[in-house]
Order: structure tokens, then C-alpha cells, then sequence
């Protein structure tokens, strides 16, 4: 899987979203699926980096994509069902989802975590993936079959100190990803989660001051997994947590 070959057209006529597509791992599957045939609906809160993602695709002759500048940490439900409402209209369906869109917060002792900090992370990491996801399943039951990517952390199967707010939010995602590929098995659409592992990213910079960016993988280089779950050679795979980088 992590060293998965493609086929030119795996998404051709597939319509996916990518949530957090502006920058780092969500840019970079944004213009990978586009360039494996799907039109992209990017989504996030930075309208210019969404822009110069849509510039990409458009450049380099894939199929155009769509703009949703959302910010999660404000949205509401309200907000995904018309989000939802506005993409069948649009598109009559939606054959995939990959939630990338997620916040780290700062690193501390659980005792030293703000409440607010704790609640904005919860809020965007996990309340809103899972608002978003339950809207937006109505829509993904109108494509055949249709593929929901979770992203998730080493972090989120074994908890490690000072990592308490962002841990407890994979551990979340992990629990949402299994409840849902149960309820939907042998159904229509199926739920998994990526780790992406140490990856050149601004977040990966942040929780990691001292490393030397040159040691990880970029991007790109973790794409093969991406399009394996977002494809039809991954249709019977549900309920899995897989990592890009396994060790």
C-alpha cells in the first residue's frame, strides 16, 4: 500500500473534499487526486492558499476544482448541512472525504492545559470532523461506493505525556473512524484512518523545533497510501488505521 502505483485515472469523475487543503499534507492530496482525475473541492479557512492550490490543479490541466473557505473553529452544524446541501446541488454526490484539517495546541503538562485551548482543539479535531462527516453522509450515499479518510497519530492509539490535548483528540478519531466503518460495513461507504508519520510540515515544525526538517519525508513522498484508501482498489479495505511511514 505505502508503495501503491496508481493508475492514471484511479479518480476519473470522482468528486472528493479535502478539509485543511491549503497548505502541507491537504494541498499536496488536493493536487494529487486532481491529478489522478478528481475534481477537488478544497476546504479551509485561508482563501489565498486555498486560491494558489486551485491555481496548481488549473495549471497543470486537471479538472477544476471548487472553493468552501471554512474555519472550523467557528462552524457549526448548521454550517455542514449547508455545506452538504450546496455539494449535491452542485455535484450530486460526493464519492470521498479525507479530513486532514486538524489544530496540534501547544505541548504541556495536562495540569497546565488552558480550557479554552483544550475545548478549541476538541471543537475543531474532533467535534467538527464528526458534525461534518454525519451531514455529509447523505451525501456520500448517493455515489456507488465512496471513501472516508480519517487522519489520525501515533499519538492517538498510545498517549504520551505533554501530548494530552492533540492525543486525546486522535484517540477520538480513531473511536469515530471504528464506530462508523461498523455501522456502515458492507455498505456503501467505508471509514479509515491514515498516519501520516513524521512528515515536512509546518505542524510536524512546530511540535518539533529542533529537528532537521530533511530528515522526513515530504508530502509528496507519503501520497501512495492517500490514493490507495481514496481508490477502488482499496473498496473492501474498512475499519483500518494505517500508516504511511510504519516502522
Amino acid at each position: 500500500m505505502n508503495d501503491y502505483r496508481a493508475p492514471a485515472t484511479l479518480l476519473e469523475d470522482k468528486i472528493i473534499l479535502v478539509t485543511g487543503a491549503g497548505d502541507g499534507i491537504g494541498a499536496e492530496a488536493a493536487r494529487t487526486y486532481a491529478a489522478h482525475g478528481a475534481t477537488v473541492i478544497l476546504l479551509g479557512r485561508t482563501v489565498s492558499k486555498l486560491e494558489a492550490v486551485y491555481d496548481d490543479i488549473v495549471a497543470a490541466g486537471h479538472p477544476q476544482p471548487a472553493i468552501i473557505p471554512m474555519d472550523l473553529k467557528g462552524a457549526t452544524a448548521s454550517n455542514y448541512a449547508d455545506m452538504a446541501e450546496t455539494i449535491e446541488d452542485k455535484f450530486g454526490r460526493l464519492d470521498g472525504v479525507l479530513h486532514n484539517a486538524s489544530v496540534l495546541g501547544q505541548l504541556s503538562a495536562f495540569v497546565d492545559i488552558p480550557e479554552q485551548e483544550w475545548l478549541d482543539v476538541m471543537h475543531i479535531n474532533v467535534n467538527g470532523t464528526a458534525l461534518m462527516t454525519q451531514k455529509l453522509i447523505p451525501v456520500l450515499r448517493l455515489a456507488p461506493a465512496a471513501s472516508v479518510v480519517f487522519t489520525t497519530s501515533s499519538v492517538g492509539r498510545k498517549g504520551r505525556a505533554f501530548w494530552g490535548t492533540y492525543a486525546v483528540s486522535k484517540f477520538a478519531t480513531e473511536g469515530l473512524m471504528q464506530v462508523l466503518a461498523s455501522e456502515f460495513e458492507n455498505r456503501s461507504i467505508r471509514f479509515n484512518c491514515i498516519n501520516p508519520g513524521g512528515t515536512r510540515t509546518a505542524m510536524r515544525a512546530s511540535a518539533f523545533p529542533a529537528e532537521d526538517p530533511q530528515t522526513l519525508k515530504t508530502p509528496t513522498q507519503i501520497m501512495p497510501l492517500y490514493l490507495y484508501l481514496m481508490g477502488y482498489d482499496s473498496e473492501g479495505v474498512n475499519g483500518q488505521s494505517l500508516d504511511c511511514q510504519p516502522k
